[in-house]
């Protein structure tokens, strides 16, 4: 989508018009639950925290006045709302979920099915499990280094996106992103050595 495009869906949106609203989020509902999901990892936590999100971009989209690109101003949304969760919730408490435990729906419990992506079980076994502990190390970080890692490394914002966003000198996004990535290297150190 253009500049000019958004622009325009800024201005209908604003003036109350939701379906210009929905075209403007809808191509960044996908990444923005997954920026959720790594910042407080809980899928389920994160679709909550998704809602919120929308709904208070909704709130706010009158005060969105294009000083920066609609992305970072609904991603510095997002990160207030998980920084928020985050304290409320505890740092320490991060809840991990097994492959093998079940989903819960509203008609139950359903099992997870992981599907068949023509790989070697071990393979597969491994990879799964170095996400899980690069998830674990994540979740270890303090919610200023979680936020530039999740945004640069795995959403994919450039340092500049990411100093709008979370409204920081380009200088200290950068210094956070180096400490975020030599603390996972120390945290996932006992782990690579373990598999090596």
């Amino acid at each position: 989508m253009s500049n000019s495009q958004v622009s325009a869906l800024v201005q209908r949106a604003r003036g109350g018009d939701v379906e210009a609203f929905e075209q403007l989020i809808g191509p960044h509902l996908g990444r923005l639950y997954n920026y959720l999901a790594r910042m407080v990892g809980d899928p389920s936590d994160a679709e909550d925290l998704t809602q919120d999100a929308i709904l208070r971009a909704h709130r706010a989209i009158r005060s969105f006045r294009g000083g920066a690109t609609f992305q970072t101003w609904l991603y510095r949304i997002a990160t207030n709302i998980a920084v928020d969760a985050l304290r409320r919730r505890g740092r320490h408490e991060a809840k991990v979920s097994s492959l093998d435990d079940p989903v819960q729906a509203d008609q139950g419990p359903i099992a997870r099915e992981v599907p068949d992506t023509q790989h070697d079980p071990q393979e597969l076994a491994e990879t799964a499990e170095l996400s899980q502990q690069v998830q674990k190390a994540i979740e270890q970080l303090s919610p200023k280094l979680r936020a530039v890692v999740v945004l640069f490394d795995l959403q994919g914002l450039t340092y500049e996106e990411i100093a709008d966003t979370l409204r920081l000198p380009l200088g200290t996004v950068k210094s956070r992103l180096f400490n975020a990535r030599t603390r996972l290297r120390e945290l996932l150190q006992p782990y690579v050595a373990e598999v090596v």
